[in-house]
């Protein structure tokens, strides 16, 4: 009498092919077939990448060490204490060795194999006990082959004995089922590729703003001079770089033109701030996740390590990792390799890692905040970017560039600096650096006003120096109320009262014409008509 009923199998025939990822064609197939009549257990070993070696127990048998099965589904249901067997990891054979056992014989041979009556006592029998105590008879195993390939092994376990027309059957689910892997497995590669094509635009459409708000490195002073001569010796090594500066100082740019002197440079550079990364995401964000890796994961998500493959990461804040995250980015940087969110297999990372900071990560380690031998993975070549305040000959050249790139990129007249007004840029101290100097310069260029603008630089340089810089920060409701209301008229000045449309002073001010209208209804602004003469 055949174990198998004929409804189960064809309707399992048409689904499996309709899938296109593989963690469900495998679950479908196993749970089908574990309910069929007179089955213990069905199980799927897929060959994959050899990761678990120091720990298998089968090692020693293990021809090359390169590739091996690994259990990927499993089910089937105890008849002693009502147990299911749906566990694909802490079981001594989550992985077997190609050759192996019987499963590994069935991989390496690619012929099936029948025991129509087990002997508890034979030697291939791991588990003398279990096959008594849930009543096993018969042991059925097929290689799975797509395109003359054998992707790996189906294994059921039976307790009533196998005929031939269940056999018969079995080899066509086991047919049916490698076709449904290799398919859904391109699919998932589509989708991988996709999905890390969309992320490389996005990567690519942010490097090119980048691109028009800023390029290159700017500047002749020493200090400049010495970091291009670093960028030089360390552009054309793979060797891992971490950029030392204040917020604002330009490391990002520094990193992109290590990037664009690099042997990588025709593939992407991938830059994270880590500090704006949520810390329960960061895991999923470097390295992906599987569907159903997680609640609400309803689908894979490529991440930066496979989006930046063959190119640069740039990890900006790298002090703000959290310490659990620290030690795999440090196995990825050691082994090349890494393991999606709910995934078992490894993925290689070809991937050259550029890291900056603003803080002493010396001093983070004897904290406790960071680990030490990432420390010293990430810093190969350190570089020290110097604050603006230390080369002051730098800008004037800066503002030059600045002025320019900015007219440009806001469509405005090209602003001019008298001398005084530029030795007042030159004499600030800049805390915030090249972006704060870029700041003021497109605040000159809009206003079209560089008195009133460098005014303010003054009086708040002043204001610094006359209070405690927590307290230098704050500002009144009044006050507030007062910048507010003189930032909308001069918007409306600029624009000559035009309050909608792309020239418009509620585009300028990036608020709806509508919010602008109902804020100069609060303040009572209104254009006065022309006066009679």
């Amino acid at each position: 009498m055949a174990i198998f009923k004929f409804g189960n199998v064809k309707h399992l025939l048409l689904e499996m092919a309709q899938y296109q990822t593989v963690d469900v064609v495998l679950k479908l197939a196993v749970n089908t077939l574990a309910t069929s009549s007179g089955v213990g257990m069905v199980r799927v070993w897929l060959i994959k990448p050899a990761d678990h070696c120091f720990h298998c127990r089968y090692a020693s048998h293990c021809e090359d060490k390169v590739r091996c099965l690994h259990l990927v589904a499993s089910a089937g249901r105890s008849i002693v204490d009502g147990r299911t067997w749906t566990y694909t990891t802490g079981s001594t054979f989550i992985r077997i060795p190609v050759g192996s056992r019987k499963v590994g014989e069935i991989a390496k041979e690619g012929n099936p194999v029948a025991v129509l009556q087990i002997d508890p006592n034979d030697s291939w029998i791991a588990d003398a006990d279990w096959v008594k105590r849930e009543g096993i008879t018969s042991f059925f195993g097929q290689p799975l082959i797509c395109r003359n390939e054998v992707l790996g092994v189906l294994a059921v376990f039976t307790r009533e004995k196998i005929d031939a027309g269940a056999l018969s059957m079995l080899r066509m689910v086991a047919d049916h089922l490698a076709y449904a892997i290799a398919n859904a497995r391109a699919f998932e590669t589509v989708a991988d590729l996709r999905q890390q094509i969309e992320l490389e635009n996005a990567y690519l459409r942010q490097e090119i703003r980048d691109a028009k708000a800023f390029k290159g490195i700017i500047g002749q002073s020493p200090a400049i001079e010495h970091i291009r001569e670093l960028i030089g010796m360390v552009a054309r090594s793979d060797a891992n770089v971490l950029i030392y500066g204040e917020s604002g100082t330009g490391k990002e740019m520094i990193a992109r033109e290590i990037h664009a002197c690099s042997e990588r440079k025709e593939k992407p550079m991938i830059s994270i701030n880590c500090s704006a990364i949520p810390g329960e995401l960061f895991e999923s964000e470097f390295f992906g996740h599987a569907r159903g890796a997680f609640t609400g994961a309803v689908k894979s998500r490529t991440g930066y390590f496979q989006a930046a493959d063959g190119g640069t990461l740039f990890l900006d804040e790298i002090s703000e990792i959290p310490m659990y995250l620290q030690s795999k980015l440090l196995r990825v940087i050691q082994e090349s390799e890494y393991q999606r969110l709910g995934e078992d297999t490894l993925r290689k990372a070809n991937v050259r890692i550029i890291s900056a900071t603003n803080r002493d990560l010396q001093e983070e380690i004897r904290l406790g905040h960071f680990r030490e031998d990432l420390y010293y993975r990430l810093q190969v070549f350190p570089i020290m970017v110097p604050p603006l305040r230390e080369r002051k000959g730098d800008i004037p050249i800066l503002i030059q560039h600045l002025m320019h790139l900015c007219s440009k990129n806001l469509k405005r007249p090209l602003a001019r600096l008298t001398q005084a007004q530029l030795q007042i840029l030159v004499d600030y101290d800049w805390p915030g650096n090249v972006r704060e100097l870029q700041n003021i310069i497109e605040r000159i260029v809009i206003t079209a006003h560089a008195e009133q603008v460098l005014f303010e630089l003054q009086r708040s340089r002043k204001a610094k120096g006359s209070m405690e810089p927590e307290i230098a920060k704050l500002l009144s409701e009044a006050k507030i109320r007062k910048l507010e209301r003189e930032n909308i008229q001069e918007a409306l000045r600029l624009t000559n009262w035009k309050i909608y449309g792309p020239r418009g002073a509620a585009k300028l001010l990036g608020i709806k014409p509508t919010t602008l209208i109902s804020r100069l209804r609060k303040m009572g602004l209104h254009k006065c008509p022309p006066s009679a003469v």
